[in-house]
């Protein structure tokens, strides 16, 4: 089986949608698949990581935010047009393509034009997200239709959640090619036995800086509890579009308390994490995100550091159901109450009495190479049904070209 993967995340990028895709690599490797991988070439501060194993990564250059990032509709199409031609220029028997849904369009024609499968990897719903950020009607229109043409197309449609599943079958995918797989994490880098980065008294935030995320609720409840715990602080790990207003806020209500370290190699995110008085997760509640079930509260839990969830939904139950931390509304005060909980916690020792249940249940619930695993399958299963229509159509005779 030649399997291509087309996205523009891939290690070492740092993102969850990278982790994702090299784990899956390796998984399909492991199967005995040629994998081939068409990706970007890197940004600048992405740590220096070998290729997995078994697998061929072609890469190319893009365009790219200032943050480094392929996040906008023009960094997008440098990344999908050259995609039609390197597509085309390649033998594949499956092909795996992930979000923005421009790129599942431009995999899902090309593989048309071939007569080969696509399994669609939807870790998010694309449609919901431009809501969130109130883009223009016209926008959205079009991003729901994209959106909705590439899981009808798809033959194979992975799903990270139920509550995500629900969500692409209302956007037309149909219910039989879904898979709910699940998220995950790397439990080899995100560890209890992880060091910590250091012994000040902080909380953490690893990852996206966004306008569904709001994380400046986290600064505010800082200014809250301040005066009271002149030792704590706030530690910011990632980039986003938000983050320089973070950067004011956090000078205008609590200057000297929260730092901004840039995004960082996994194992240096775990090491901060491992450190934290708890982990910082938010969703803005009610702008049609309840569903999301962010990977940093994976990655906390696999190292056994508490969450504070702020927001409510499907992340927040999870947070709650699973005992990995705390949950509260998405409020400043709601939130400094938290930490004042979460800090007492810590003093007590019962936060280190609870480590080893919460990585316990990351390592069953949540390992990344168990989602590989399952990922790879499906894309087995699709190729060798196309296989299967070949050989039927020709007598049991015909191969995959």
């Amino acid at each position: 089986m030649r399997a291509l993967i087309a996205s523009r995340l891939f290690p070492p990028e740092v993102s969850a949608g990278a982790f994702r895709l090299g784990a899956l690599g390796r998984a399909l490797a492991r199967r005995g698949a040629e994998v081939t991988v068409l990706t970007t070439r890197p940004p600048k501060h992405a740590p220096v990581v070998a290729d997995p194993p078994g697998v061929a990564v072609r890469r190319w250059p893009v365009l790219r935010d200032r943050g480094g990032n392929v996040r906008g509709y023009i960094q997008y199409l440098s990344f999908d047009v050259p995609l039609i031609f390197r597509l085309l220029t390649r033998r594949f028997d499956v092909a795996v393509a992930e979000a923005p849904p421009t790129t599942g369009l431009v995999v899902l024609i090309v593989a048309w034009l071939k007569r080969r499968p696509v399994v669609y990897y939807a870790a998010d719903v694309w449609t919901d997200g431009v809501v969130s950020m109130a883009a223009p009607r016209p926008v959205i229109a079009v991003i729901r239709a994209l959106e909705r043409s590439v899981l009808r197309g798809a033959r194979g449609v992975i799903s990270v959640s139920d509550e995500v599943t629900a969500r692409l079958v209302e956007l037309g995918a149909d219910p039989v090619r879904i898979t709910t797989v699940g998220n995950g994490i790397d439990t080899a880098v995100f560890a209890p036995e992880v060091e910590p980065a250091t012994d000040d008294r902080y909380f953490v935030y690893t990852g996206t800086m966004s306008e569904w995320q709001q994380p400046d609720i986290f600064v505010r409840a800082l200014a809250l509890i301040a005066d009271d715990h002149p030792s704590v602080k706030l530690r910011f790990f990632g980039q986003g579009s938000v983050q320089s207003a973070l950067r004011s806020l956090s000078e205008e209500l609590v200057p000297g308390r929260v730092s901004f370290g840039g995004v960082v190699s996994p194992a240096a995110s775990a090491g901060w994490i491992r450190g934290a008085v708890a982990s910082l997760v938010s969703i803005v509640p009610g702008i049609g995100y309840d569903f999301a079930k962010p990977t940093k509260t994976y990655a906390a839990a696999a190292i056994g550091t508490p969450v504070l969830f702020a927001g409510a939904g499907a992340g927040a139950d999870l947070v709650r159901s699973a005992r990995l931390g705390v949950a509260v509304e998405f409020t400043p005060e709601a939130v400094a109450d938290a930490m004042r909980s979460l800090l007492a916690e810590t003093d007590s020792g019962a936060t280190e009495g609870r480590r080893a249940e919460r990585a316990s249940w990351a390592a069953e619930h949540a390992s990344l190479d168990a989602v590989a695993s399952r990922v790879s399958a499906v894309v087995s299963q699709v190729a060798l049904a196309r296989t299967g229509k070949l050989n039927k159509a020709s007598g049991g005779t015909s191969r995959p070209e």
